[in-house]
């Protein structure tokens, strides 16, 4: 005994094809797939910790890294595109043998929640997107300034003060914790490859078409933080035009952190949403 606390970004590790993947499952229950966002030194217990306290007492919650992000070990070389993480998805859950999950994307995680949704659209039940990426928007300061991270403690806290409105959330103890993630062997040279300069072209990337997206069947919720600098509102304002049956919820004085600046709210009207009957 060394005396050292388990670190709580380590879960369980399972084969996703030629990826090994590190993720979290909590709790009983209608099964729900969490998908992180794409910040630098992003792990899914970083960005969904607080939502994983408190919802697995009604839910069974799967959180994976994917590709790239926190613990997950890739092969030597592989390219990072929205085609390997919805690979490692629908392998996650087939290693899983889970048929049919609620899907919960944040930003980034969006984008893949909807990848999900249209080309496996049976294996979806409801679809929460929160801040989400998947629709043509212009690269805002704040998404640039995130994919263009370069490793430093004044960087990264510069890059935690645009993620969110409430300032105060921004401690020393975060900062430094965050940028001690960013620089583990191998993920800064991963997410420094995921979105190179210009990075116009990686929202288009991220986007789906518009038929694609109107065709989706699913009960979908979308969030949204009024204050928002890296996803602006009007993504959530497209997807609420283009998904025939949705709903939006806006929270003022709120950044692209609704998860963590509003986590009980966040938490209370996700669950109430997925376990609505139909």
């Amino acid at each position: 005994m060394n005396g050292t606390a388990p670190n709580p970004e380590i879960g369980h590790e399972i084969a996703t094809g030629s990826i090994l993947t590190n993720y979290h499952d909590l709790g009983q229950g209608a099964p729900v797939l969490l998908l992180h966002g794409s910040g630098p030194g992003v792990s899914a217990w970083a960005n969904w910790r607080l939502t994983l306290q408190s919802l697995h007492g009604s839910f069974r919650l799967i959180a994976p890294d994917l590709a790239g992000f926190g613990y997950t070990k890739s092969p030597e070389g592989l390219a990072f595109t929205r085609q390997v993480w919805l690979d490692q998805i629908i392998a996650l859950l087939d290693a899983l043998e889970l048929e049919r999950v609620h899907v919960i994307g944040n930003s980034f995680g969006g984008s893949m929640a909807l990848a999900l949704a249209i080309a496996r659209p049976e294996r979806v039940e409801r679809l929460v997107l929160m801040g989400s990426v998947g629709v043509p928007f212009t690269l805002t300061d704040g998404l640039d300034a995130v994919w263009g991270y370069q490793p430093s403690i004044e960087n990264m806290r510069a890059i935690m003060k645009v993620f969110a409105f409430d300032q105060a959330l921004i401690g020393d103890a975060l900062v430094q914790l965050r940028y001690e993630a960013s620089v583990r062997p191998g993920i800064q040279e991963a997410f420094a490859s995921m979105f190179p300069a210009p990075r116009q072209r990686w929202v288009d990337a991220m986007a789906h078409g518009e038929a694609d997206i109107r065709a989706l069947p699913h009960r979908t919720m979308l969030i949204h933080g009024r204050d928002d600098q890296v996803i602006p509102l009007s993504t959530s304002l497209t997807l609420l035009d283009w998904i025939d049956d949705s709903q939006l919820h806006i929270f003022g004085r709120c950044g692209h952190w609704t998860q963590i600046e509003h986590a009980e709210a966040f938490a209370g009207i996700v669950s109430g949403f997925l376990a609505e009957q139909a």
